[in-house]
């Protein structure tokens, strides 16, 4: 089978896989795993075998180091340094550190037991992101702090870029030590000649290059700009991926890293797609029944030691001990960015080839173990600790309450605001959320704010919500609210629920599910503000007020009935 006929069969399988795993809403790094099997010499069927393959995957270690850079320059760090730097560190260092105790008790070598600690202590921010979103968790304390060390961990891993390649080539402990101070000194070269050649050059060129407004050229540039710094780094025996990272940071700094990660991203996606075909082609099924139990305790000790470690490190910080055990049961999955250390660490030979499948089958199950953790995250937290270690159980805070006339269901901004109305007006409310830092400050405000997922039948009941007049779901997730009109109209149907949604499409979904009213943000701000222009202009009041019940008994229709593109929104 000649190249090109390779080419197109990897892309076909590629694309198919892509849709499937798109509409399953199932990580599509996971995907490029698949046809990395199938396409793999260890499977039946057609294989892949193009000689220029493996530089290209490579490229996409890269482009994703230079993304990151992107993400995380100097100032940025320097910002950071206090909470996610702290955290990030602490937990790709104890990880990585109990990891490799264990094992080394055990009674691995100490440099295999090293790098599979390095491997573990990743965490996937792409599974994280995406799971978090689905569950509408994304703006939850414990989404946003657990998303953030595990993107903030591809930093941390970059000293693993350094050390990994020389524990493969030094022998005997003074030699390693050489080798090792070795390899930082270069780094400590490479770091300079890359910051100020950036300093120096990197501003005026793509001040000039900006001015030709070509987008070609840019991109042009940015690739240029890429490759340079990843040739000089591996110039000075270090991998092209840590050139590519302190290449993004110096383009961090500049007004020009929102265009460049633009100009990037197509050629980042694609090369990493192929990392990850690449990383499955070495998958050999063959070998899983006689290594599938040590993979499957590989699994758990990278998922326990990464609970216990984050458990520890993020409820020392301060953080309210349920949702310190939720972020730890997020950044529990395994990580991309392991598979890429483990590429690196089998090329290097420091590991050998068994020692490398139970590894690699490790980190798949933890991806899989790991998604469930986080999909029930706060069920799982529910059980392993009280919601607040301030706040008493649930039926504990609720005894001697009446039974509400209106349950609120959640206490950001707009939840406040209702709070705030019916407590004025004297009518009893009880308002519920998974915030802990909102329960307290709601409580501070003098309301009946109680911890707790509105959506939860457990809560309704212990709430006497079908006692309830009336019920309001605030919460900013479109998810959330969609689970929680659901679970009202199925456990206490007689109580009415009007909701907040963000646009129209969610309105309608909300008004599907059971909600009486569900009012668009988008639209609702943008009538205020005309009504606000036309009193301004000397309309009568009335008249305006007649206006707007008009265009919201019709459904919004006379102000929808020529949407906007996407993009002009």
């Amino acid at each position: 089978m000649d190249h090109l006929v390779q080419i197109i069969l990897l892309l076909a399988v590629a694309v198919a896989t892509m849709i499937v795993f798109q509409r399953l809403h199932v990580p599509t790094s996971l995907g490029y795993l698949l046809v990395g099997l199938i396409l793999g010499p260890h499977t039946i069927g057609p294989t892949v075998h193009v000689a220029e393959f493996k530089v290209l995957a490579e490229f996409g270690v890269v482009f994703l180091l230079f993304s990151i850079g992107l993400a995380y320059s100097l100032p940025q760090l320097h910002a950071m340094r206090h909470q996610i730097l702290g955290l990030g560190t602490a937990q790709v260092v104890f990880t990585t550190a109990l990891v490799a105790v264990l094992l080394w008790l055990a009674g691995q070598p100490p440099v295999l037991a090293f790098v599979v600690g390095a491997v573990f202590a990743q965490s996937s921010s792409t599974i994280i992101g995406r799971q978090l979103a689905e569950q509408g968790e994304d703006a939850t304390a414990h989404g946003r702090l657990g998303l953030a060390i595990s993107v903030f961990q591809d930093v941390t891993a970059v000293p693993f870029l350094i050390l990994i390649p020389v524990l493969g080539a030094a022998t005997g402990m003074d030699k390693l030590a050489g080798e090792l101070g070795w390899a930082m000194a270069k780094a400590v070269l490479a770091f300079a000649l890359v910051f100020y050649a950036a300093r120096w050059a990197l501003r005026p060129l793509f001040h000039l290059v900006a001015e030709r407004r070509s987008a070609e050229l840019f991109t042009l540039t940015v690739l240029l700009v890429v490759l340079l710094a990843a040739w000089t780094t591996h110039s000075l025996g270090l991998s092209l991926a840590f050139g590519a990272f302190l290449a993004g940071m110096m383009l961090g700094e500049t007004e020009f890293r929102h265009q460049v990660e633009s100009s990037i991203r197509p050629f980042r996606d694609v090369l990493l797609g192929l990392f990850f075909v690449g990383i499955g082609m070495l998958i050999e099924p063959a070998a899983l029944p006689r290594i599938w139990h040590w993979a499957l305790l590989g699994a758990l000790l990278l998922l326990l030691s990464k609970i216990l470690v984050v458990v520890l490190i993020v409820r020392r910080s301060g953080m309210e001990i349920v949702a310190a055990w939720r972020t730890a049961l997020l950044l529990a999955v395994g990580g991309e960015f392991g598979f890429a250390l483990l590429a690196i660490a089998l090329d290097a030979s420091v590991l050998d080839p068994q020692a490398g499948q139970i590894v690699l089958n490790a980190v798949l199950f933890s991806l899989i173990g790991g998604v469930l953790l986080i999909r029930y995250n706060q069920a799982i937290a529910s059980r392993l600790a009280r919601p607040s270690s301030e706040l008493p159980p649930l039926t504990e805070q609720l005894a001697g309450l009446p039974a509400p006339r209106v349950l609120i269901g959640g206490y950001g901004r707009v939840g406040h605001t209702i709070a705030v109305l019916l407590k004025s007006s004297g009518v009893d409310f009880v308002a519920f959320d998974s915030d802990p830092k909102r329960v307290q400050q709601g409580r501070s405000d003098g309301h009946a704010v109680l911890y707790g997922d509105i959506a939860d039948p457990e809560l309704l009941a212990a709430a006497r919500a079908e006692q309830a007049g009336l019920a309001i779901v605030t919460v900013d997730s479109h998810a959330v609210a969609l689970r929680a009109v659901t679970s009202l109209r199925q456990h206490c149907p007689q109580v009415p629920v009007i909701a907040r949604a963000r646009d129209l499409q969610a309105s309608s979904a909300l008004i599907s599910a059971g909600a009486i009213h569900a009012y668009p943000e988008a639209i609702e701000s943008s009538l205020r503000l005309g009504a606000i222009a036309l009193r301004m202009l000397q309309v009568p009041t009335v008249d305006i007020d007649q206006m707007l019940q008009d265009i919201r008994d019709w459904d919004y229709q006379p102000v929808i009935e020529q949407p906007l593109p996407e993009e002009a929104r």
